[in-house]
């Protein structure tokens, strides 16, 4: 048996709510629940006025009632379309990255503790607060998603096919192609090289299955291709060596104008581009790269820039004696990483100029 989690003495329902109260709250922080949520109100002081909660078919309709103030929230599932409806209203919309909402939160946890430590959160000049995506960016990060579940799936399928042929002595050469015009093969032949019929209606089902991916993944693609012909940040994106269409439209559907970055270099370290810091007693130490922020991008760049990188080697260009001389000096998989860098932060010059890339003249990356 578990016991209830106590709740502070002053915690009440909306219904209770006065409007002198609600005159002075400057700040309101909301800790978001799937049906109710906690609100704490703080007046210009920082002193706590107000502690409720609010079901959340009634959230919207009580934070549009407030004078103009500060709203936080976590970046979390709803925040994004909560924080539009809440900006319409004329209100100061702040989404904050869990991770450092944590510190503010004192003693005991709980909803209405979260919902303190984001108020507070909220007023500290030197946070990090999350940029609102619009509509459009939340479709194609959701496009996105979709087709990366799907690539994972056919993976695991086809690594599955791999093992039940090799549970019966077949090994198949690596490589995806090699695979499918394998089993092309195995299905014309009489006996199917010693599978059982069962068997071979097996590796039939999961080759269908596999072309069903195939397919579904495809029609991703070619919308991904259809949204980069119309944007014209996209457009520019895809002119920067190792950048695709995929690449393209997750960077715009992630981080849309860039704004929230001030320099190229702050968009590379959010992708966890850059190496992670252990610095004490003033000697600076120097690991591996951070692995922070959107993994997803990250990897896109990674494979974009391995995949570049003995094209742009090869050119007398800026980026292409850039490239050169690190692989002489670094470990290919450093230079890839490092080149992923540098793919960022031309990234983040571009969606600010407007400009598309040219490999003959100035970096754009400051």
């Amino acid at each position: 048996m578990e016991w209830p989690a106590p709740l502070p003495s002053d915690v009440k329902w909306l219904e209770a709510q006065t409007e002198e109260t609600v005159m002075k709250i400057a700040v309101l922080g909301i800790d978001l629940g799937k049906n109710v949520c906690s609100l704490v109100g703080l007046d210009e002081n920082g002193a706590v006025v107000m502690r409720r909660r609010a079901r959340r078919d009634l959230l919207l309709e009580f934070v549009g009632k407030l004078p103009p103030c500060t709203v936080g929230m976590e970046a979390c599932c709803g925040a994004h379309h909560l924080g539009r409806l809440f900006a319409i209203a004329s209100h100061d919309v702040r989404l904050i990255s869990p991770e450092y909402v944590r510190p503010y939160v004192k003693a005991q946890k709980n909803d209405d503790r979260d919902a303190e430590g984001i108020a507070e959160a909220a007023t500290r000049p030197t946070m990090r607060f999350v940029e609102i995506k619009t509509e459009a960016q939340l479709d194609m990060q959701t496009l996105h998603r979709s087709r990366d579940r799907l690539v994972g799936e056919r993976t695991a399928l086809i690594n599955q096919l791999r093992a039940v042929l090799l549970e019966r002595g077949i090994v198949v050469p690596q490589g995806k192609r090699k695979l499918e015009h394998y089993l092309i093969g195995l299905m014309q032949e009489p006996q199917g090289r010693g599978l059982s019929a069962r068997m071979r209606m097996l590796v039939a089902d999961m080759q269908s299955q596999w072309k069903e991916l195939d397919r579904r993944i495809a029609s991703f693609e070619a919308e991904f291709v259809s949204y980069a012909k119309e944007s014209t940040d996209a457009r520019c994106l895809i002119s920067i060596p190792g950048v695709g269409v995929i690449t393209a439209t997750a960077l715009i559907a992630a981080v849309g104008k860039a704004e929230a970055f001030k320099h190229g270099r702050d968009l590379a370290a959010w992708l966890g581009l850059v190496p992670r810091q252990s610095t004490t007693g003033g000697k600076p130490r120097l690991m591996g790269i951070s692995k922070r922020g959107n993994t997803y991008l990250r990897k896109l760049l990674i494979h974009g820039a391995r995949a570049a990188m003995a094209h742009v080697a090869e050119r007398d260009t800026s980026l292409g004696r850039w490239v050169k001389g690190l692989l002489a000096r670094v470990h290919p998989n450093v230079a890839v990483v490092a080149l992923a860098n540098k793919l960022a932060r031309i990234s983040w010059a571009i969606l600010r100029t407007g400009q598309q890339f040219d490999a003959k003249g100035t970096p754009l990356a400051v």
